[in-house]
């Protein structure tokens, strides 16, 4: 994965993303979400370059980006934390590993430390309701999660 954006670069990989779905209907979501997994985020200068490819207005694109949850706009931590809020995983405690969160790493949702070691987000339903609370870390469902693992995963993640 590419860590540095500069403009011939990002052009070059923009066109070439965007060449790679050109023949999708209905290329953004797929391009964005490439675009994402070439640099963890979805930088903010891709937005006028995907929208002259695509013959899109910047407010298109950029209301797409912004409309997403999963699309970042900046850079995560080297670990990503997500904390289900759905109903169910609400009901048995999720509200508490957010606390625990909070406390462990004093981030509030949304947030990553200056050190980059990790993120901590909020999700409002990751589809394992019957194991709730659920977190996801770098894609992996933890279900049953409770504060002692919580804070393990988070240890470990700013040690890393």
């Amino acid at each position: 994965m590419t860590t540095s954006v500069d403009d011939v670069t990002t052009q070059a990989a923009v066109s070439a993303i965007v060449a790679a779905h050109r023949g999708q209907r209905g290329p953004l979501l797929p391009i964005v979400h490439a675009i994402q997994a070439e640099w963890g985020h979805v930088p903010q200068e891709v937005i006028p370059l995907l929208a002259q490819e695509l013959n899109l207005s910047r407010a298109d694109v950029h209301g797409v980006i912004s409309f997403y949850d999963d699309f970042r706009r900046e850079p995560t931590g080297r670990t990503t934390v997500r904390i289900c809020r759905g109903e169910a995983c609400q009901a048995v405690g999720a509200g508490a590993l957010l606390t625990c969160a909070r406390d462990r790493t004093g981030l509030s949702p949304g947030e990553t430390r200056a050190d980059g070691s990790v993120t901590v987000d909020q999700v409002f339903c990751l589809g394992n309701c019957a194991l709730g609370p659920t977190v996801e870390v770098n894609g992996e469902m933890l279900g049953r999660m409770d504060a002692d693992r919580l804070r393990s995963v988070l240890d470990e993640a700013v040690a890393s």
